[in-house]
């Protein structure tokens, strides 16, 4: 299997905000495809330099950063022009995936369900915010994941302090109606009609409070996987997971996060191109379900690296 791959570099840690929750995900990857011969190597882009990654040597890289510089199209575009292969979504499907404003712009566009929104800067009127939306509502750094900066605003005295941790983190931030019901996800492998999704997860969180800590953290959270949903609403969740996925060009894999409402009503929340792959994450949980064990996900992923974006000319 190594003869096939040559040596491979897993890209883990970075600098984002979700570092830690990186360093874990590449680690796992490591170990994985190190367990079934693969010549794999780790590499950390906060530490080392994009000379040390064009100097290392190697023949394809497998992604498990997580956050900005890692999973917003920036390093993608390096790579391009490294012309070494990666893992995941291209430059634009990457940066269009990281900004949640975008995203449910393309997805709008496309007619698929996602809750209503507003952009907040420091000049918004929040009053005007509430009346257009309502209570309760969420508020989001939109190039953030993890959870990081995110609140629940269910008074309008609430809202000023819940921006100001957002906007620790960005400068425009995501006011978006809150979807309350059962929390989704779904992940989904491949490219444009050969995109498929795995079975959906569904995350049960103490209180429905799936914060960083119960994310990555306790074992308080429970998932069931596939959910328990009838085959009919099953078969219209994933359908829509692969339509948010290719609307925004994404390929290799990601993962969609969904709410379903008291009316069994579907909301698209987020897209996630370089999903978590700790011991607590839900891709993996997915791939399970499918019958798909942790390592063969991991090689799954890694075959599927490439350069999305044509080379020049030769001179």
């Amino acid at each position: 299997m190594s003869e096939n791959f040559g040596r491979v570099g897993v890209l883990y840690g970075g600098c984002s905000a979700e570092r830690e929750v990186s360093l874990m995900s590449g680690q796992g990857v490591h170990a994985a495809l190190t367990s079934v011969g693969i010549d794999a190597h780790l590499f950390d882009p906060g530490k080392q330099s994009l000379v040390d990654l064009a100097n290392a040597g190697f023949d394809r890289v497998f992604i498990a950063l997580h956050g900005r510089y890692g999973e917003d199209g920036t390093l993608q575009g390096a790579l391009e022009l490294l012309q070494l292969p990666y893992t995941g979504s291209g430059p634009l499907a990457s940066s269009l995936a990281m900004d949640k404003i975008m995203t449910k712009r393309v997805w709008l566009e496309q007619n698929l369900p996602t809750p209503g929104f507003a952009i907040l800067t420091e000049s918004s009127d929040l009053d005007e915010v509430v009346a257009a939306i309502g209570l309760p509502l969420i508020i989001k750094p939109p190039h953030e994941g993890s959870t990081l900066g995110v609140t629940k605003v269910g008074k309008l005295e609430e809202l000023s302090a819940a921006y100001r941790l957002a906007a620790r983190y960005d400068a425009e931030i995501l006011a978006e109606r809150f979807i309350s019901g059962r929390e989704l996800t779904v992940p989904v492998l491949g490219k444009g009609k050969s995109a498929r999704a795995l079975p959906i997860v569904e995350i049960v969180a103490p209180q429905g409070n799936y914060d960083y800590e119960h994310k990555y953290v306790s074992n308080d959270t429970q998932y069931v996987c596939p959910a328990k949903l009838d085959t009919a609403l099953t078969r219209e969740i994933m359908t829509l997971a692969e339509r948010a996925y290719v609307a925004l060009g994404c390929e290799g894999w990601g993962r969609a996060d969904f709410m379903l409402d008291a009316d069994d009503r579907p909301w698209l929340l987020e897209m996630n191109t370089s999903p978590g792959m700790t011991s607590h994450s839900l891709v993996p949980m997915g791939a399970k379900a499918a019958g798909m064990s942790y390592v063969d996900l991991c090689v799954t992923i890694l075959a599927s690296a490439s350069c999305k974006v044509l080379a020049p000319p030769a001179a």
